[in-house]
């Protein structure tokens, strides 16, 4: 077989990465695929920068042309990022007979169906393994590994630089802003961190993953979002004295026929196998009717793991072009979108509350709850020398969002609540 050709769009942290491995692999990818894999062309945007890979300038463009329309060319790796522009180049690549593979959340997330209808379209392979977790091979696990399963759940940590953040506040008992600078020095968070910190980036790869593992169009603005930016060392002190910790946990539930799909800051029991995941580190949690519990771990970005996952596709896609199933891979959605009411999302919630210090006041808010329905599993009362103020610290049995939303009006409407501190959902393991 002659050798594959590849043509790579981008050169920063993971283009890098990619060069790497195909180069220093080569032995490993020929025992692979059984022939040799060669980068042909590789597009950026200054051909005279100076690279920390040894690249021979010849094969270094600045016009996309050259590689989407190369005849040679046969697989595509695009790690540049972006949307519109990309996705352009992408779409011709599948139209020019080319095959994708691509690490980019943001496009997938957006436009993934679009891609994967031309993809079929043009019998070509579009893979992305690398979108979602870094080399954590969390997407070929749900569509291969639990295939014949029924995926009821999947919860984890899917952003590096907030598990990072809320590591440091847990562990040492710093604030957000002092670790999010400090984040920014090390190079684990942006100098805009908005993409993080927010929840947005998150809520890209769960629309990935609720898409894939519930075998429905799941469209990011169904993703509820909350991000870490106003959580405080004072909620994460008194979530460990519960024995939580804090976690940005994307989350993705079913139940019969109808799913919700969300990202926020969650307590979890200390006992839940999430809540051990560390700084930059990532771990996706599936449920499964067949299977049970399982959990994938590892590095969620660097140069690297997301590389590895990038090359693995790549092979995945040469296996294809060898038996010549390319453009059969891709499984459209089975079910149509369904989506649950708040009133049909159940959780435990956290809630701070600051109170006028006066008889009576502990049995006002009891009723609200009691008037919807929801009782509490923890209470903390702590009070506060100034201004004659208490502090109660609540942990709810399980509430309706609707419910827990209306009890949240009422305790801002009770003159005796002087303010709402914080509130975040709970998983016990």
């Amino acid at each position: 077989m002659k050798s594959i050709s590849i043509g790579l769009l981008g050169l920063g942290t993971v283009g890098t990465g990619v060069v790497k491995i195909i180069k220093n692999h080569q032995d490993q990818l020929m025992h692979q695929v059984g022939c040799p894999v060669e980068i042909k062309k590789i597009l950026v945007q200054n051909v005279h920068k100076k690279r920390p890979v040894e690249i021979d300038p010849n094969i270094l463009t600045s016009n996309a042309d050259d590689i989407l329309f190369d005849q040679d060319i046969d697989v595509v790796i695009e790690v540049m990022g972006g949307i519109n522009a990309t996705k352009d180049y992408l779409i011709t690549a599948l139209r020019q007979g080319k095959h994708v593979v691509t690490a980019n959340k943001d496009l997938m997330a957006l436009h993934g169906s679009e891609l994967l209808t031309v993809a079929s379209e043009y019998g070509c392979d579009l893979f992305y393994e690398a979108s979602v977790g870094g080399g954590i091979p969390i997407l070929r696990g749900l569509v291969d590994g639990l295939a014949s399963d029924r995926i009821t759940q999947l919860m984890g940590i899917v952003n590096g630089t907030t598990n990072y953040i809320l590591t440091k506040m847990t562990n040492e008992g710093r604030s957000y802003d002092e670790v999010l600078k400090e984040a920014q020095e090390l190079g684990f968070a942006e100098a805009d961190p908005t993409s993080d910190v927010e929840g947005l980036d998150a809520a890209r790869k769960m629309t990935i993953l609720a898409t894939l593992g519930f075998s429905m169009h799941i469209d990011l603005d169904d993703v509820q979002v909350r991000g870490i930016s106003n959580v405080t060392e004072e909620d994460i002190k008194y979530g460990k004295k519960l024995g939580y910790t804090m976690k940005l946990i994307g989350y993705a539930h079913r139940e019969g026929e109808k799913v919700e799909a969300s990202v926020a800051p969650t307590f979890l029991s200390n006992n839940h196998p999430l809540a051990s995941v560390q700084n930059e580190y990532n771990a996706v949690y599936v449920y499964g009717e067949a299977v049970g519990e399982t959990m994938f771990y590892g590095p969620g970005a660097g140069s690297l793991p997301t590389a590895s996952a990038v090359v693995s596709d790549l092979v995945a896609v040469i296996k294809n072009l060898r038996i010549g199933v390319n453009g059969k891979s891709a499984v459209t959605p089975q079910y149509p979108k369904r989506l649950k009411e708040d009133s049909e999302k159940y959780s435990k919630y956290f809630l701070r509350i600051h109170v006028q210090d006066e008889v009576g006041v502990f049995a006002e808010i009891t009723t609200i709850f009691a008037k919807h329905g929801v009782s509490f599993e923890e209470i903390l009362q702590l009070p506060i020398k100034k201004n004659e103020t208490s502090e109660i610290v609540l942990v709810t049995h399980q509430a309706s969002l609707t419910s827990y939303e209306q009890i949240l009006q009422e305790l801002h409407d009770l003159q005796a609540v002087k303010k709402v501190k914080s509130t975040y959902r709970v998983v016990r393991k």
